[in-house]
């Protein structure tokens, strides 16, 4: 390899974890940094503009547009999973609702022996990643590169979900990142005037002009380049071009959940079988590699709403035109918002130590990642199971890194998911028939007033049910047999080669994963670049809320 085409470190991904990555380890001028990234810019007006995430998610040189397989419990259908294929990731396709998690999942972490990563030893890092508009605190920070701002959505729908789960007997908290997350409230956004604040806006775009970094876009990487067990460089294809560059100190990837374990069995890290079984000659057998796949899942319970205060004929020409023609001069009004700005972190056992449900409030009905407009002015609430049990897996389906592996999250294959779903939708439905709706109200058009049994349930969440998009945990960070990582976020077997990015966490956290992926490459950089882990931050942590009586008994829904 020639001189020019020798880094110190390479970044696989220009996504959440590895933008992050390429500012912290640029910002030494010493060292040469080189970011790969599958996809294109995020320089267009879909991903800038917060209301347009579904044209971004529509974009096929955007997204992967990945397809699971035929899931047994959910109709045997094969849903799609989209993935950011563009400079930001996920930051730049997502609805930019900045949840760090619960402070149990980071303690669960280090019991499962990931020393380093319980909850005061993340905070700092949470903390560095923010400049949270409202001021920072002992929860959070005011110099970081990602603008955080709290929901400001003027819609009165937003307000009557908040207002409806206190009347249900949940308690308000006024910051879900902060002493309390349990609760209805308000989300924290990672919108900056108006813009999308993705993590190639935020710590990216300030990095580009350093002579130390260099970021090539269109550039699919095809596998990392070993001397032995060593990680050496990485092959890659750009415009039709295969070229090779070398890591004289680290490959680093950071393709995320579905990327990051398809790239290291490319590479000849993985199932020793499997990888054989398709001549990829082998480096490390990791037999976990692709192993422990997690998603959250999702289900939309959806209402008419009697007055026209929805999103309803927001993508009509004329209106689609005012909202957008506002946002292009003033960064103001609809365009400003992705509007999904209240929610709850909830349980659906009061036995539980923290919430096992998440729901997102949305003032309009929409289906299909919001490529499906509605009929007729409605709203909706998505709920999401935040810890399940299932477990699936990937696999290559060729040793073409064109093809698309085989994605098999095995979704509600354990009973309690089931049951946690099933008592999740028996919440949500509880919550959107309180007297805070009662102006609002129309009938219920999903599931819809025949849906009353067990079975009832069952049968829409297997009918209705998607991804939440939270793909995680297929490159385990810990110490037992079933890690890929280390804590240190080193590949098992192999020299010269760390994972950064969602796939490493062990299990997946208690709300949206883009937050905690910044986290994660945060306190990497700090490992990769020697430096020692910022101090622990020993804050106080709510106990479990106490569920108050509702405030009236739960009526009928309206009448059709």
């Amino acid at each position: 390899m020639a001189d020019q085409n020798t880094y110190d470190y390479i970044i696989v991904g220009g996504g959440s974890a590895g933008c992050v990555l390429a500012n912290r380890l640029s910002a030494d001028r010493n060292l040469k940094v080189l970011l790969l990234e599958a996809g294109p810019s995020d320089s267009s007006y879909k991903v800038r503009m917060p209301a347009a995430t579904a044209y971004v998610i529509a974009d096929p040189d955007m997204n992967w547009h990945y397809y699971i397989e035929p899931q047994k419990h959910l109709d045997n259908r094969q849903l799609m999973w989209p993935r950011a294929k563009v400079l930001g990731g996920c930051s730049s396709h997502n609805t930019m609702v900045f949840i760090r998690g619960h402070a149990r999942d980071y303690d669960h972490w280090r019991q499962l022996g990931c020393d380093g990563w319980s909850y005061a030893d993340v905070l700092p890092y949470f903390r560095r990643s923010e400049h949270r508009v409202a001021g920072g605190d002992d929860y959070h920070g005011d110099e970081g590169p990602m603008q955080i701002r709290a929901s400001n959505d003027p819609n009165p729908l937003q307000q009557a979900f908040i207002d409806a789960g206190v009347q249900a007997g949940f308690p308000y908290t006024p910051d879900f990142n902060g002493h309390q997350q349990e609760g209805v409230g308000r989300y924290d956004l990672n919108i900056d005037g108006g813009n999308r604040c993705n993590t190639a806006w935020g710590y990216l775009r300030p990095a580009r002009s350093r002579p130390n970094l260099r970021v090539k876009v269109n550039s699919l990487s095809l596998r990392v380049l070993f001397e032995g067990t060593r990680a050496v460089g990485v092959e890659y294809e750009q415009y039709g071009q295969v070229h090779q560059v070398r890591a004289e100190r680290e490959v680093i990837v950071s393709g995320g959940a579905i990327n990051s374990p398809q790239l290291l069995m490319l590479s000849g890290v993985g199932d020793a079988d499997h990888l054989r079984g398709l001549g990829i000659p082998l480096v490390a057998d990791l037999p976990q590699v692709g192993e422990n796949l997690q998603d959250h899942l999702d289900v939309a319970v959806q209402h008419e709403c009697k007055q026209p205060i929805t999103l309803f004929g927001s993508n009509k020409p004329m209106a689609a035109a005012s909202i957008g023609l506002e946002w292009f001069l003033f960064r103001t009004g609809k365009g400003a918002t992705a509007h999904l700005e209240a929610g709850s972190f909830l349980r659906t056992i009061p036995s539980m130590e923290f919430p096992d449900i998440q729901h997102h409030f949305v003032p309009m009905i929409i289906a299909n990642h919001g490529m499906d407009w509605p009929d007729r002015h409605g709203y909706q609430v998505h709920m999401s199971q935040m810890r399940p049990e299932s477990r699936g897996y990937l696999r290559l389906r060729s040793a073409d890194p064109r093809t698309h592996p085989i994605i098999q999250p095995n979704l509600l294959d354990a009973e309690e998911d089931r049951r946690c779903m099933r008592d999740g939708v028996r919440v949500t439905r509880e919550i959107l028939r309180q007297p805070a709706f009662d102006e609002f109200r129309g009938k219920e058009i999903q599931p819809g007033d025949d849906c009353v049994s067990d079975a009832d349930i069952d049968a829409f969440v297997r009918a209705k049910a998607e991804t939440a998009y939270h793909p995680s945990s297929t490159c385990k960070m810990g110490t037992d047999l079933q890690a890929v990582v280390n804590p240190q976020l080193q590949v098992q077997g192999v020299s010269g080669l760390r994972v950064v990015d969602a796939s490493v966490m062990p299990t997946i956290v208690t709300g949206n994963l883009n937050a905690p992926t910044i986290m994660i490459a945060e306190k990497a950089a700090d490992m990769i670049l020697g430096k020692p882990s910022l101090s622990p931050a020993e804050v106080d942590v709510a106990e479990p809320v106490e569920r108050k009586a509702a405030d009236r008994e739960v009526p009928e829904l309206a009448p059709a």
